[in-house]
């Protein structure tokens, strides 16, 4: 398993992943894979030492800091995206994913539920899939 660990300015040690290309030429990764692994990397933490884990320090300190972490992050990535400054925007959206991600399993919320709502919207437009909800 990839460790993910958090550094002093809550920067994680990177986790690799794969890229197939396809005879298309089109390229498709490893991400589910490495969501995957962060995920129960993520789970393992959870119960772990709030003194020597990051995520266990973040769970200790319960929903509402979880949720200010992950707005945050938020913040930080669409800052990154605006100043055109791409290794910051990656590490920006890696931080967010990690805390979404974190903020997930403290609800619950399995990652595999999230990426099937995603495939289940796959190919919809997205204006006739709002359409749709707003129809409810």
């Amino acid at each position: 398993m990839t460790r993910v660990t958090g550094t002093r300015n809550n920067r994680l040690a990177p986790i690799p992943f794969r890229l197939t290309h396809f005879a298309s030429g089109s390229m498709a990764c490893g991400m589910s894979d490495t969501l995957s692994r962060l995920e129960a990397t993520i789970a393992l933490r959870s119960g772990a030492d709030p003194a020597s884990s990051y995520v266990a320090k973040l769970n200790a300190k319960g929903l509402p800091k979880i949720t200010q972490k992950l707005g945050e992050e938020a913040v930080e990535t669409v800052i990154a995206a605006l100043s055109g400054d791409h290794a910051e925007l990656v590490g920006e959206a890696a931080d967010l994913l990690f805390h979404l991600i974190v903020l997930l399993q403290a609800k619950g919320v399995p990652l595999g539920e999230v990426l099937a709502e995603l495939d289940r919207r796959e190919g919809v437009s997205g204006i006739a899939e709002k359409a749709a909800r707003n129809a409810d």
